[in-house]
C-alpha cells in the first residue's frame, strides 16, 4: 500500500510542471460553485490557516458571502475581488438577526442566481445552526453543499495543549452547548447523566451560565476538584487559557470575567496542558496560525 502511494505521489509530482507551493493547486479539479447554489462552509476556530482548501476555493468563486460574528476578519481578506459581503452575526446578549431571516436571505440570494457562501466560524453542524439553515434550503428546493470546518471544541483545545481524547485520560468526550435559545442554562439536558457519562466534557457558549452548570454537574456526582479550563479566542494571537476547578468555576468567572468566545473544558484532559502547551507567545506573531 505504501509503495503504491509513493508511486502515485511521484507520478503527480512529475506531471505538475514547474509549479510549486500553492500554485500546484491551480490546476486541480475543485467542485464547481454553480449559480443558485448555497455552500455552508466552516472557517475553523479562528486562525486563517485552519480553513480548508474547499473553504478557500468557495471564497474565490462566490458572488456573495453571508458571514457570522465568529469569522476572523483576516479570513475575509482572502475573499475574491468583487464579491459582496453581508454580515449575519449572532452574539449572545447583543442585537442580532433572527435565524429565520438569515435562512430566508440565503434562499433569496440563491433564487437571484447568486453563488452564495454561508461562512461560519468552526463547523456548520457543530452548534452553528447549519442544520437549520440547510433544512430551510432543502425545503425551498435550493441546492447546497456542506463543507465541514475544524470546530473549536477540537481545534481550540489543540491550540491550548489539551487533547480532546487521550488513552491515558479519556476514551470518550461529550460536546454540549452551555445555553439554550433564551440564553439560559439548557433545561432539556440531563445534567445528572452528563455529570458521570464521560471523563471529559467540552462546552460551547457556557461561560455565562458556568456557575449553574458547575452546580448541576456536582449535584450529579462530578468531583468538586475536577479541573476546568476556559479557552478564550482559541487559535488566535490573543488566545487566553484560565484554569480553575468545578467548585470554584462560578466565583472564578465572576471575578476574572474571561473573554468570549470561549470553550470550557471539564476533566483531566487539561492535566496534559503543562507538558503540551506549544502555542508560545513567539508563535503568535504569525496571524495565519
Amino acid at each position: 500500500m505504501a509503495s503504491e502511494t509513493l508511486k502515485s505521489v511521484k507520478h503527480w509530482q512529475a506531471h505538475s510542471g514547474a509549479a510549486e507551493g500553492f500554485a500546484r493547486l491551480d490546476g486541480e479539479a475543485f467542485p464547481t460553485f454553480e449559480k443558485g447554489w448555497v455552500w455552508l462552509v466552516g472557517a475553523g476556530p479562528g486562525a486563517p490557516g485552519l480553513m480548508s482548501l474547499l473553504c478557500y476555493h468557495a471564497m474565490q468563486n462566490c458572488d456573495v458571502v453571508v458571514y457570522d460574528a465568529l469569522v476572523n476578519p483576516d479570513i475575509l481578506r482572502w475573499l475574491r475581488t468583487g464579491a459582496e459581503l453581508e454580515y449575519a452575526g449572532k452574539r449572545g446578549g447583543k442585537p442580532s438577526p433572527i435565524q429565520r431571516d438569515i435562512s430566508l436571505r440565503l434562499i433569496e440570494l440563491a433564487r437571484a442566481g447568486k453563488r452564495v457562501l454561508r461562512l461560519k466560524g468552526g463547523d456548520p453542524f457543530m452548534f452553528g445552526r447549519g442544520g437549520e439553515e440547510s433544512q430551510s434550503l432543502a425545503k425551498a428546493k435550493i441546492p447546497f453543499r456542506i463543507v465541514p470546518g475544524i470546530t473549536s471544541g477540537v481545534g481550540g483545545l489543540a491550540y491550548a495543549g489539551i487533547p480532546a481524547t487521550h488513552r491515558d485520560t479519556n476514551h470518550s468526550v461529550i460536546f454540549l452547548t452551555g445555553h439554550d435559545a433564551t440564553g439560559k442554562m439548557p433545561v432539556n439536558v440531563n445534567w445528572k447523566a452528563i455529570a458521570l457519562a464521560s471523563p471529559v466534557i467540552v462546552m460551547y457558549m457556557a461561560v455565562k451560565n458556568l456557575a449553574e452548570i458547575a452546580t448541576a454537574l456536582m449535584a450529579g456526582g462530578r468531583a468538586v476538584d475536577d479541573p476546568v479550563s476556559i479557552i478564550s479566542n482559541a487559535s488566535m494571537p490573543d488566545q487566553n487559557v484560565c484554569e480553575t476547578t468545578l467548585a470554584e468555576a462560578g466565583a472564578f468567572v465572576l471575578m476574572h470575567k474571561p473573554p468570549t468566545p470561549a470553550i470550557v473544558v471539564v476533566g483531566h484532559a487539561s492535566d496534559w496542558r503543562p507538558l503540551l502547551d506549544w502555542y508560545a507567545p513567539a508563535l503568535r506573531a504569525n496571524r495565519i496560525g
